[in-house]
């Protein structure tokens, strides 16, 4: 067993755990946070994708105990004050859901997406960089709506894609 002290959602947990578990698990067994979703452990589906210091992650295959000290965003973490995040809301305006499986990685990543690119997206860099992340439902166009809608509000300076960590 190894003692990791991690921040999670901007508060600081220290747990004991095994050395191989995996951060996915830490998140949903340990601290029992169920927004981040494990569809495949092998990095292809996306959807346990959470924030590590700020950067998309795949937490499926991120070991737990490499992360002391670092900072993780979930999907519980990314509304703050009772309001939805400006990527939640617009992928519930734009009906980019529809199971919700693959929606909490998704919204990760595509926060990501914009901060990574400082708000600066075309359509076709969007779905490049939204690639490793599956969704069976919904066909991807609400999606890539949702995020250049939140690339637009991000250039405009009406709102910061800066989440809590």
């Amino acid at each position: 067993m190894t003692t990791v002290t991690l921040t999670v959602n901007g508060q600081e947990v220290s747990r004991d755990i095994e050395d191989r578990t995996l951060l996915a698990q830490f998140l949903r067994d340990t601290l029992r946070l169920t927004g981040t979703h494990v569809g495949c452990d092998t990095t292809q589906c996306g959807a346990c994708t959470v924030l590590l210091n700020g950067k998309p992650v795949k937490s499926c295959t991120v070991l737990a105990v490499s992360l002391d000290g670092a900072k993780v965003t979930t999907i519980e973490g990314l509304a703050a004050n009772g309001q939805l995040h400006p990527m939640q809301e617009r992928f519930r305006e734009r009906h980019a859901l529809q199971c919700g499986f693959c929606t909490p990685g998704m919204v990760m990543a595509a926060v990501g997406v914009v901060e990574r690119n400082n708000g600066n997206v075309t359509e076709e860099l969007v779905r490049e960089q939204l690639e490793g992340n599956i969704c069976r439902c919904t066909g991807y166009a609400g999606i890539v709506e949702a995020v250049m809608d939140v690339a637009e509000m991000y250039r405009d300076g009406k709102v910061s894609q800066n989440v809590p960590v």
